[in-house]
């Protein structure tokens, strides 16, 4: 898999799967953040993977 980051477009319409709330892409990780959820979401050759049991859970 590479490390693609999701079109600007696909993310400004991204919203977390358990919050509702906004998500922004972390580039180091390779992830959709979820500040409210403390969780980071996989992304696999640009397409997120919005699925809370795939989520990891951010470290503080």
């Amino acid at each position: 898999m590479t490390n693609t980051a999701p079109s600007p477009e696909l993310l400004a319409r991204l919203v977390c799967p358990i919050t509702k709330g906004p998500v922004r892409y972390d580039p180091a990780s390779n992830s959709i953040i979820s500040p409210q959820a403390g969780l980071a979401f996989p992304v696999h050759d640009g397409i997120p993977v919005m699925l809370p049991e795939q989520a990891a859970t951010l470290e503080d």
